[in-house]
């Protein structure tokens, strides 16, 4: 249904590697401004809410003792996700959009355990990962969804090992101390 409507839409590729796999190149200065006003209605509604986020996402009980409606909450994520989807979709395609909305997601918690400092060092890996993806797709002539996917998972995949290095070493580093008194 989504590639129906998405077909209907005029200066929108009809290939359907165009949908599958998306095209940076192909998107348009409107597409642009779509993507923009789409971008911060998703920052503006999760700056505003962010405590009321805080509450739904750890602690639904605790949520709904202070008055906050859940389905309301669950349905407006719901709203947030598919926007940031359409976002994605024209960059990366719809096989890519799940790689690049969690890449960047698991590889801050791997970093920080706060929730703000998550949602903005994955704004930042996101925005990193489009830049540095689409500058090794113009230079290695290859597709830019695809680019931008696998150097976000490599970005993972390093970060994990890196993390369970630094576990292993300050595991180490207190059996250590705890050996010395």
């Amino acid at each position: 249904l989504g590639i129906l409507f998405i077909a209907l839409m005029s200066g929108y590729p009809p290939d359907l590697s165009s949908y599958l796999f998306g095209s940076i190149l192909a998107v348009t200065k409107a597409d642009l401004y779509l993507m923009l006003c789409l971008t911060l209605i998703v920052i503006l509604v999760i700056a505003s809410l962010y405590n009321y986020w805080k509450a739904y996402l750890f602690d639904e009980e605790f949520a709904a003792i202070i008055g906050l409606k859940r389905a309301f909450m669950e349905y407006l994520l719901l709203v947030l996700v598919a926007m940031t989807v359409v976002v994605l979709i024209r960059v990366v395609g719809i096989i890519l959009v799940l790689a690049l909305l969690t890449a960047p997601a698991a590889i801050t918690s791997l970093i920080t355990p706060s929730l703000k400092n998550r949602m903005l060092y994955a704004i930042l890996f996101g925005i990193v990962f489009c830049m540095v993806g689409l500058w090794f797709s113009y230079t290695l002539n290859i597709a830019s969804g695809a680019a931008i996917v696998i150097l976000a998972v490599i970005c993972y995949l390093f970060s994990y090992i890196a993390n369970n290095f630094w576990k292993r070493f300050k595991r180490k580093s207190i059996l250590q101390q705890a050996d010395n008194y």
